[in-house]
């Protein structure tokens, strides 16, 4: 075992040979690497399993010894100074290096397949693997140091994947946005990490603990240190106010999109929080920041992912919610129950956005290679009968991000939701308001998505008025510049197909040089009475869906590795984990019992079951079979004016669809007053810094031309005024002494 702790570091260095071999052989064989390009695809595959092996071998170590390996190098600059550079293997590093490595592995298989006619698909395995590399290192890193080298790896892998089609102009501006704004968290951390070594003298994270439990008091300045270590968490993490790259990041290829929210970005912000908090917890009120900014995130999260119509960009808001609800977990001091919903949250999100993927690939040969128009829920429906299999997974991870149970998600949030009564009632409440609020968005996408009919052969739909598909809003009434402002849900469910209107306006669409160009054979469907010709979306190959129907056993059974029942011992994850450091579960032996549980999980679930009853009721088309019975209409119209007014869906929908106007308000105050404060700048500059100097220069020009006047080259003229300052000086001289 020693010897296998030893040799621990070489782990994380193992992905990163993919990208040099790749370079190599670009740089000396270049025609044969882009040739033979599925070996490297199955070499990240291969070298990325390896690590998993490991991983789970030092797991089962952890588990059965729960021993904690630290091996540091020391180079010594001077006898005042030295940094260490080491790995640490505890029970957070065994989790987060195995959900590391599974979700990427699957992603890359997906990838394999996905990405194979993208002429950056070389490119694509390169920045992934060194992902992985840059992940890993952070996980392993003993000190803060290490930590923040392999942090800023991790940004710039993520910048250059999220711009991964960088031709595209809004995915360069999206990657840019990523960079600058983690930027603001990775510059506050940096400055923590001084601060930190400041107090204590030492890099170290044990050190640190050591050092900061044996404080009699808490400065200010601790205080500070410890929020600037958190706004990079903030950033990383997508927390509010820095989640506003979030969205934009999924510009990104869809793989990329699922392991950024998976197991790798977005989850380097929990990892730290969760490392770092033995030390927080000293600091009460780096514990309500922290828990606080979690709440916030949470309900913000959830209330932007209402009106999305990007299937991608509702998931991100999803994500970030649940982000929330993991933040707020640690602020709360339940460090498992956090990291048990970041290990279910990982496999239930890389299966929403894979088959989110497998959506996609099958809509754009309907549709086109536009991601406006691929990933609009909008122009899907119906998909049901075209995509079983996909069908069946997305479900499976939209019922465990709803927290329905047995599924995986379910068994974490329920843990989070019991543990916010003890922290406080107000945000319990929030807490659990926003689960039901989950369960809605979520099922309003599988709806949009799979019932009804599908959207983009759909000939007839608003009326008389030729209007495009884009100015319908999925809250059910049509956009109020081009529409009739009486339109109502049930005037859509229960629209008769006899009028006209354009779904795509006449704009041919290019399709960029950077965007796969898939050659897939088009299926055709000739139905009988009518000799136009429709495509319809298809299956996706069998390399795209076995990740997903992996995904799909996590989803159901990884939830069953933190169940604590008293009557059955199937608590691995505490096992796993070191008890001390969780402030509501200090007590091992103190778990939950069947009746406690049974309550608690009935008001979960009718929480989340109230909101997709909701969803059914405003998104599934039940109507068209009841638009003949006058009574249940009139029913009908009753009930949706009473329990949904018109003002009230607009305003949360322009919510909702504005982002909530973070991201304007950011554009008007922030970037307006950077730029007012550039052009003063510039004002400044030119007017005083550069006048100043032009003003001496002019000084000296007009003196210069002055006494060139005076003196025209004459020996007598030189001789005269000599003599006359010399008379000059003399008569003021006599002058003074006479008086």
């Amino acid at each position: 075992m020693e010897q296998t702790y030893q040799y621990a570091w070489i782990l994380p260095f193992l992905p990163l040979s993919v990208p040099i071999l790749i370079g190599v052989g670009l740089l000396l064989f270049p025609a044969a690497t882009k040739r033979l390009r599925r070996i490297w695809a199955f070499q990240s595959v291969l070298l990325l399993s390896i690590v998993m092996i490991f991983s789970i071998n030092l797991s089962i170590q952890q588990i059965n010894t729960s021993v904690i390996y630290q091996y540091v190098w020391s180079w010594v600059i001077n006898n005042d100074f030295s940094l260490e550079f080491g790995y640490l293997i505890d029970p957070l590093t065994s989790i987060m290096s195995i959900l590391i490595t599974t979700v990427g592995i699957l992603v890359l298989i997906y990838s394999e397949n996905y990405m194979f006619h993208d002429r950056g698909y070389l490119r694509f395995f390169a920045y992934i693997s060194f992902f992985s590399t840059s992940m890993l290192g952070l996980v392993t890193s003993s000190n803060l140091i290490q930590i923040y080298i392999f942090w800023e790896f991790v940004g710039m892998c993520s910048y250059l994947l999220i711009g991964f089609w960088f031709t595209r102009p809004v995915a360069a501006n999206a990657c840019q946005k990523a960079f600058v704004t983690n930027r603001v968290g990775d510059f506050g951390l940096f400055l923590g990490i001084l601060g930190f070594y400041w107090i204590t003298g030492s890099f170290e994270c044990r050190d640190l603990f050591q050092i900061f439990n044996n404080l009699i008091y808490n400065n200010d300045f601790l205080t500070l240190c410890a929020v600037l270590v958190f706004s990079g968490a903030v950033a990383k993490s997508a927390q509010f106010p820095l989640h506003v790259w979030l969205p934009d990041a999924m510009e990104g290829p869809t793989p990329i999109s699922a392991l950024i929210h998976a197991a790798t970005m977005v989850a380097a912000g929990i990892f730290l929080v969760a490392r770092l908090l033995p030390l927080f917890i000293i600091i009460p009120h780096i514990m309500n920041l922290i828990s606080l900014i979690g709440i916030i995130t949470v309900c913000l999260g959830a209330t932007l992912a209402l009106a999305q119509n990007d299937i991608k960009r509702g998931l991100a808001y999803s994500t970030m919610s649940q982000l929330g609800y993991m933040m707020l977990a640690l602020g709360m001091g339940s460090s498992r129950s956090a990291l048990f919903h970041l290990i279910t949250h990982a496999y239930s999100k890389a299966l929403l956005f894979l088959g989110s993927g497998s959506l996609i690939h099958s809509m754009e040969t309907i549709v086109g290679y536009s991601p406006n128009k691929s990933q609009n829920m909008v122009l899907m429906g119906g998909l049901r009968k075209y995509v079983p299999i996909t069908k069946s997974a997305f479900l499976f991870g939209t019922l465990s991000l709803c927290g329905i149970p047995p599924f995986a998600c379910f068994w974490s949030k329920d843990e989070i939701l019991n543990d916010s009564w003890l922290y406080s009632p107000i945000f319990a409440i929030i807490a659990w308001s926003t689960a039901g609020l989950t369960a809605f968005y979520m099922f309003r996408i599988y709806l949009l998505i799979f019932e009804g009919h599908l959207n983009a052969h759909l000939q007839n739909y608003s009326g008389k008025k030729k209007t495009s598909l884009y100015s319908i809003s999925l809250w059910g009434k049509e956009d109020s510049k081009v529409n009739n402002k009486n339109f109502r849900l049930l005037t859509l469910l229960t629209r008769k197909n006899t009028e006209n209107t354009y779904f795509f306006s006449k704009t041919v669409y290019q399709i960029d040089e950077n965007v796969r160009n898939r050659n897939q054979p088009f299926i055709t469907i000739s139905p009988f009475g009518n000799k136009k010709t429709f495509l319809y979306p298809y299956e996706s190959d069998n390399s795209i869906l076995f990740p997903i129907l992996i995904l799909v056993l996590f989803t159901l059974f990884v939830g069953f590795v933190g169940i604590p029942f008293n009557e059955v011992d199937l608590d691995i994850l505490s096992k796993w984990l070191n008890p001390s450091i969780n402030l509501l579960h200090q007590n091992s032996t103190n778990l939950i019992d069947w009746s406690e549980f049974v309550t608690d999980a009935v008001v979960s679930g009718s929480l989340a079951y109230l909101g997709i009853i909701i969803a059914f009721f405003l998104y599934k088309p039940l109507y068209s079979s009841l638009k003949n019975f006058d009574l249940i209409n009139s029913f009908v119209k009753s009930n949706l004016k009473i329990i949904f007014s018109e003002k009230l869906i607009t305003g949360i929908y322009n919510w909702s669809n504005n982002r909530g106007y973070i991201d304007a308000v950011y554009r008007t105050y922030l970037r307006g007053g950077m730029r007012k404060l550039s052009e003063l700048t510039y004002f400044f500059d030119r007017q005083v810094v550069d006048g100043i100097t032009n003003g001496v220069g002019l000084i000296t020009f007009f003196v210069g031309e002055g006494m060139k006047s005076i003196g025209g080259g004459r020996i007598s003229s030189y001789l005269f005024l000599y003599s006359s300052y010399i008379s000059i000086f003399l008569l003021i001289y006599v002058l003074s002494f006479s008086i």
